[in-house]
C-alpha cells in the first residue's frame, strides 16, 4: 500500500471536518438504526425511528411488547418492513433476555464473545454487529461496508474479490484498537462514498483523487 491509512484519514478529516456519526440520542437507537438501514437511505430510517419514538416504542421493552402489526407499520418507512419487523424483535429479544435490556450491561462483555454472540442473533450479520459493538456499545470493532470496499477497491488497496473479514483485518491490523478513531474513519469513509464513490463515481474535488492508480479506477467486483 503506497500511503498509510492515517494519511487516508487525514486527508478526508481536513476536507470535511468531524462527521458526528452515528446520529442517534440513545445507544439503543443505534441499534434500532443499525437493523433497519440495511438496503436503505438513513432518510428513511429516520422517518422509521422518529414513528417508534413518538409512538413511544423507542425502548427494549417497549418494542418487546409491541404487536408486530404496529410494529411493522412504524417502521414501515425503512423498507423490508415485515424482514426488518421480524429481525429487530429478534435482536430484542437477544438484549432483554442476556442483558436484561441493558446496553450499559453488554459493555462489560468480552469483545469477541459479545460479536460472536450478536452474529448467532437471526438477521443480524458482520456490518450490523460490528456497527453495534462501535456506535452502541463502544468497543473498538471496525465497519465495512460498501463505501468502505469500493473505495480501498478502487484505488488498488485491497483486492476486488476479498471478503468483508479480510478487509475488517486491513484496518484493524493498521490502527490503534480506538473507538473514537475508528467512529470517524468509518464516518468519513461513508462521506467520500456518497459524495464521490458512488456506484458512478465523481472523482472531481474527491480529497483521495491523487491516489488513484495509474491507468486509473479499479472497479471492486
Amino acid at each position: 500500500m503506497p500511503v498509510s491509512l492515517d494519511e487516508i484519514f487525514s486527508r478526508l478529516f481536513e476536507a470535511w471536518g468531524p462527521q458526528q456519526w452515528w446520529p442517534a440520542e440513545t445507544p439503543f437507537e443505534v441499534i434500532v438504526g443499525a437493523v433497519l438501514v440495511q438496503n436503505t437511505a438513513w432518510k428513511n430510517v429516520r422517518r422509521a425511528i422518529d414513528q417508534l419514538s413518538r409512538a413511544g416504542r423507542l425502548s427494549p421493552r417497549a418494542i418487546h411488547t409491541c404487536p408486530q402489526a404496529e410494529l411493522e407499520t412504524l417502521i414501515r418507512p425503512a423498507g423490508y418492513y415485515r424482514v426488518k419487523a421480524k429481525r429487530l424483535r429478534h435482536l430484542v429479544d437477544f438484549l432483554i433476555t442476556s442483558y436484561d435490556g441493558s446496553v450499559d450491561a453488554m459493555r462489560a462483555a468480552k469483545p469477541e464473545l459479545l460479536r460472536a454472540a450478536l452474529l448467532e442473533v437471526h438477521g443480524v450479520g458482520p456490518e450490523t454487529a460490528d456497527s453495534i459493538l462501535l456506535y452502541a456499545v463502544e468497543m473498538p470493532s471496525f465497519v465495512v461496508d460498501t463505501y468502505t470496499r469500493r473505495v480501498l477497491a478502487r484505488h488498488g488497496w485491497i483486492e476486488p474479490d476479498v471478503d468483508y473479514y479480510a478487509i475488517k483485518q486491513f484496518f484493524e491490523s493498521r490502527l490503534e484498537p480506538d473507538v473514537a478513531f475508528y467512529n470517524e474513519f468509518h464516518a468519513l469513509l461513508v462521506r467520500v462514498g456518497h459524495l464521490h464513490c458512488r456506484k458512478h463515481p465523481s472523482c472531481d474535488a474527491c480529497p483521495l483523487v491523487d491516489l488513484l492508480p495509474e491507468g486509473g479506477i479499479r472497479e471492486p467486483a
